[in-house]
Order: C-alpha cells, then structure tokens, then sequence
C-alpha cells in the first residue's frame, strides 16, 4: 500500500509513532474529592463548597481565597491549603477580581551610556554577611560611583528600610558637594528592582533631590567594558 501511494516507510511509522507516544508533560493525580480534618475524618468537597458558600454570604463576603483558608481550618478544623481552595473557589465562580496596582512613580529601565567621569551615574545595592557569634546575618547598602568606583556612602546594620536609602542618598549628594546643584548636573542612580529601591518613600526622596531613578531589567545582564579613557556601562 505504501508502494502504491508513495510513501516512505520511515515516514508512515514515524508518523504512527508519534501519534501513540504520551505526552510531555506530567499529568497530575486527580483531585481526590475530599479533604481531611485534624480528627483524620473525610470531609468531600461538596461539603467544604457548602462551607464556602455560608462563608460568602456572610463575614467571608469581601475576603479572598487565602482568608477562606484560615477561617476553613479554624470553623472546621480542616486540613486544607489555599490552592484547593482557591480551585474549589473557581469552580463555584466567587473568585474576587484582582485589584489593579497604580503605579504612582513611572517606571524607567537602565539604558547602556558612555560613562566620562565621576558623578555622572551611581549604583546602590544591598549584600549580606554573616555573624557568626550571634547567627544571624548583617546587611550593607552601599552607593558607589561607577566611574571612580569609589563608595560614597553606606549604610551597616541588622535591618535594611527604605528610610536608610534616602539617608545615605543624602549623604552622598552631600560629600559630593551635589545637593544644591542643579538637575543636570546630578547623577543618576540605578538600582535592581528590590523593595527598599522601588518603594514610594525612595522615588519621593529621589523626586525631592532631583534625580533621576533607573531600574536594571529583570534579565538583563549589566556588563562592564572598561575602555580608555572611559567606561561604557
């Protein structure tokens, strides 16, 4: 037949092979029904639903999955995660709709520029170091110079806030005698993309100081060319 039609026999089988083989990806096991209480009783699913909806129609009304779960396993003493929940919450369609973050600050992504001299672009970022007589660990902001490579300012201690960012911001638009500067002749600094660096009270401070906040990209890898006599970075 395949003679007849002219088709290669390498292609039918591969082609008949590729129908029978299983999928790639791993199909989970089926949800069971049924969840367990800290007595080690079943309870089914159409129970913990019913419990839901009494939920809803009441003090559970405005809350979301993740609440369900804690007043589940505190009215019921059930055994039960959020992710049943919330697939037991979307098959009855009670899902809340996710609220909509308002960026209050606009976004800007680092861009590649030629660096000539100092002050004209600044990094910050966060490291951590280990005490061993106490175990636990210490934290180190730093600001530093791209071009001199020199830190500017810095903050040590056991916690690490925002309000310490815009601390030693200060303090090095004070050593480099920037602060009453103007605009244009202030640096500007970049920062990855952790929550002391995006948080309101930072952009506010860097709005303040007249300075201009880059954010690296998430999967962009920062790179160094060192040239002669400049930085391209």
């Amino acid at each position: 037949m395949l003679g007849v039609v002219e088709v290669e026999c390498s292609t039918y089988y591969a082609h008949v092979n590729k129908a029978e083989k299983k999928p790639l990806h791993r199909v989970g096991r089926p949800a069971p029904g049924y969840s367990y209480n800290t007595n080690g009783n079943p309870v089914s699913d159409e129970q913990i639903c019913e419990w839901l909806m009494e939920l809803l129609a009441g003090e559970g009304a405005a809350l979301g999955y993740r609440k369900l779960t804690v007043l589940l396993k505190r009215r019921h003493q059930l055994v039960i995660n959020k992710k049943k929940v919330y697939r037991l919450c979307k098959r009855l369609e009670v899902l809340r709709p996710q609220r909509k973050l308002k960026m209050k600050h606009p976004r800007r992504l680092a861009n590649n520029r030629v660096i000539t001299g100092s002050n004209q672009l600044w990094e910050t970022d966060i490291k951590y170091g280990w005490i061993a007589g106490e175990r636990r660990f210490f934290i180190i902001m730093c600001i530093l110079d791209v071009f001199d490579r020199a830190i500017i300012s810095y903050h040590l201690g056991l916690t690490c806030e925002a309000k310490h960012l815009v601390q030693i911001t200060q303090e090095a638009l004070m050593k480099r005698q920037l602060f009453h500067k103007p605009k244009e002749e202030k640096p500007f600094i970049r920062s990855d993309n952790g929550p002391q660096f995006i948080s309101h009270l930072f952009e506010d401070a860097c709005d303040s100081f007249e300075m201009i906040m880059n954010e690296s990209h998430p999967e962009r890898q920062i790179r160094m060319h060192i040239l002669n006599p400049s930085i391209l970075f």
